[in-house]
């Protein structure tokens, strides 16, 4: 186990190593590796354990009522998966999760993981403002979600990472994780970005995109 990595994850943020080395000589845990593709969890399957990636990524994948495999979040190194819905009547899995590289899992069973809260108090505050913190992320996923068209998904997406950067944002991802992201084929997506270049809505160089009309991508999402 790697206590220091483990500090980095939001469930024990504070938590020092010989503390953490501690807790888990008190209760049974497993690590289990994955390889690259292999399914993790299926949506709709009962959550029963806490699980925190120590090594590698996962993706986070949802079918629509389409049958559309959409993509909700890549989660990385050293989150946890579903924390959210450990606990409570309906704790299913709210989506597919999916190694996207080999990964190295830590498994601890829900009735152990209560000994933990209930040996720690950081760790049960921390928990607690994870589970905030998720359930606020996947509240602002669904609303996107709802959104009809592409366009209506991009003039969304363009401004809530405006809030975060300004007018000129910067974009670390490429088309196809886009178009993963939005649940449509990357030509669709690509056409959408050079018809709102040839409205004057925005200016693509490289990786950068210039806002120009804010007004207009407002109207976008309002009218649609």
């Amino acid at each position: 186990m790697n206590y220091k990595l483990l500090s980095e994850c939001p469930v024990f943020k504070g938590v020092t190593e010989e503390e953490s080395r501690q807790l888990f000589q008190q209760i049974h845990f497993q690590i289990k590796k994955f390889e690259k593709n292999d399914v993790i969890a299926i949506e709709g399957e009962p959550v029963k354990t806490l699980r925190i990636i120590l090594n590698g990524s996962v993706r986070a994948e949802m079918i629509d009522y389409s049958g559309k495999t959409v993509k909700i979040d890549d989660i990385e190194t050293p989150q946890p998966l579903a924390s959210a819905f450990i606990f409570g009547k309906d704790n299913y899995y709210p989506v597919t999760v999916t190694a996207n590289t080999a990964v190295l899992i830590l498994v601890v069973p829900v009735t152990e993981f209560l000994k933990m809260l209930q040996l720690n108090r950081q760790i049960l505050e921390n928990y607690l403002n994870s589970i905030s913190t998720r359930t606020q992320f996947l509240s602002q996923k669904i609303h996107f979600l709802s959104f009809k068209t592409i366009k209506e998904k991009m003039a969304h997406f363009l401004l809530q990472q405006a809030e975060k950067q300004k007018d000129k944002i910067e974009i670390k991802s490429t088309q196809q994780q886009l178009a993963d992201l939005f649940g449509v084929a990357r030509p669709s997506l690509a056409r959408v970005f050079g018809e709102m270049q040839k409205e004057g809505l925005i200016r693509i160089q490289k990786k950068q995109i210039t806002i120009l009309d804010k007004a207009a991508l407002n109207n976008i999402i309002r009218n649609g």
